[in-house]
């Protein structure tokens, strides 16, 4: 007797208590759980907008715009994400490297830099593009080969047209009318991208004097590039070398403060430069 009067008691409860529940809401879906569920918000409320989370979608296994606070393992991914996609070089010249970083950094800003600025207040900038032009030009030749080798026949043709129009119609190259009035851009491609198309490596990070983060591959690209680079060819061997100086100081008139900024940016300056230098070859490369 005790016990059914129990069980019609409990059965009474259990009966108020379902008629003064709410009937499930459309967040009710069987793709949620518990940690995806919006606090829900008194009767009398506005209704509350979640504010937009990505991949919301992915996460919540519907189309709805629950808000979902990351996780961990959401950045976890992220960042497993961005270390794939990073190249990796192999660094064993490491201390000989970063000793070579810090003389460029100290030959930057005691000569380069004010040779720059000197040339950037006494050259006006329409002689500035100018000469840059010439240069450009007249290093045609290594841009054309490489693309031959890569068999980008149409980039390859490109760099013929190009000279061609800017040896005549722009003055020895000295004009871009190529680019200004036949809307021919020129290629960015050179002997160590070709490498990098035949399956070479990078091989060992190297920091060389003056020109910079490069590596194996990229030096031996470098090397044979100066064969096809008529300044090469210039005697005496002084005034070569004066030409190829003045390039490089008309250069970097227009990159004044790219560096500065850079550095500022970095936490270790060193190595974020090997891994923006390696990060844009390997696009190049891929390109």
């Amino acid at each position: 007797m005790k016990t059914n009067v129990c069980l019609l008691i409990l059965s009474v409860v259990l009966i108020a208590g379902c008629a003064a529940s709410k009937p499930p809401g459309p967040l009710a879906g069987k793709n949620q759980s518990t940690r995806h569920l919006a606090p829900v918000a008194p009767d009398n409320a506005a209704p509350a907008q979640a504010p937009p989370v990505p991949s919301a979608e992915g996460r919540n296994g519907g189309g709805d715009s629950t808000y979902v606070p990351p996780t961990d393992d959401d950045f976890n991914l992220i960042e497993d994400q961005l270390a794939q996609q990073q190249v990796k070089v192999a660094d064993p010249l490491k201390p000989l490297n970063r000793a070579m970083y810090n003389v460029n950094d100290k030959l930057y800003f005691s000569v380069l830099r004010p040779v720059a600025r000197a040339c950037k207040k006494a050259v006006p900038k329409p002689a500035r593009i100018s000469i840059r032009n010439f240069f450009n030009n007249l290093t045609t030749p290594a841009r054309y080969v490489s693309c031959l080798l890569q068999g980008k026949r149409k980039a390859a043709g490109t760099e013929l047209h190009r000279f061609a129009l800017n040896t005549t119609v722009g003055v020895l190259g000295f004009a871009d009318p190529a680019q200004e009035k036949w809307k021919l851009a020129p290629t960015d491609e050179d002997l160590g991208q070709t490498l990098g198309k035949w399956g070479v490596g990078n091989g060992v990070y190297v920091v060389l004097p003056l020109l910079g983060p490069s590596t194996v591959r990229d030096t031996l690209g470098l090397i044979g590039g100066q064969f096809l680079n008529p300044v090469r060819y210039v005697e005496p061997a002084e005034v070569s070398l004066a030409i190829s100086a003045g390039k490089i100081a008309n250069e970097n008139t227009f990159t004044i403060g790219r560096y500065e900024s850079f550095k500022s940016a970095a936490v270790d300056p060193y190595t974020a430069m090997r891994q923006a230098y390696i990060q844009y070859r390997d696009k190049q490369v891929k390109d």
